[in-house]
């Protein structure tokens, strides 16, 4: 069975990401470089860039906490609560972090069901280390044999 590299196909599995400027930079961590496509009105990285680095960053934190999983799951976002805190204009840095209460309820519930869900906490943060965005995504998680 082949199993992904997070690091290596993360562009070639999320096209849209690719599209918009997302990239890798270290340790599984993604980055967005501001370019003018990726602007809003006013010159700041637009909201949906940086919706997009927090989403792509949330879904690549999913899988490296479960690389057992990768190749055998689908993992869809189910829901989000952002809130944008600064205006971006340099180059961006997205982290994850989810609770240790979280990852065992969701790992409890994955292996009796087959299926969970997680919640996953997303800051952004500019070159000046000041946060930009933070979220929670809450994923939802299934076998790929119970996906129709």
């Amino acid at each position: 069975m082949h199993k992904i590299d997070l690091n290596l196909d993360l562009l070639k599995i999320i096209p849209f990401a690719n599209y918009v400027g997302v990239k890798i930079r270290d340790n599984r961590l993604l980055k967005l470089i501001p370019k003018q496509e990726v602007e809003n009105h006013i010159g700041t990285v637009h909201a949906a860039a940086q919706f997009t680095l927090a989403e792509t960053q949330s879904g690549l934190y999913l899988l490296s906490l479960f690389p057992e999983y990768a190749d055998d799951v689908v993992p869809l976002l189910r829901s989000s609560n952002i809130k944008y805190k600064y205006p971006a204009t340099t180059e961006l840095t997205a982290e994850a972090t989810v609770t240790p209460e979280n990852k065992l309820k969701f790992e409890k519930e994955f292996q009796k069901r087959g299926k969970a869900m997680i919640l996953i906490k997303i800051k952004i943060r500019d070159a000046n280390d000041k946060i930009t965005m933070i979220g929670d995504f809450g994923w939802y998680v299934q076998r790929k044999e119970f996906v129709m």
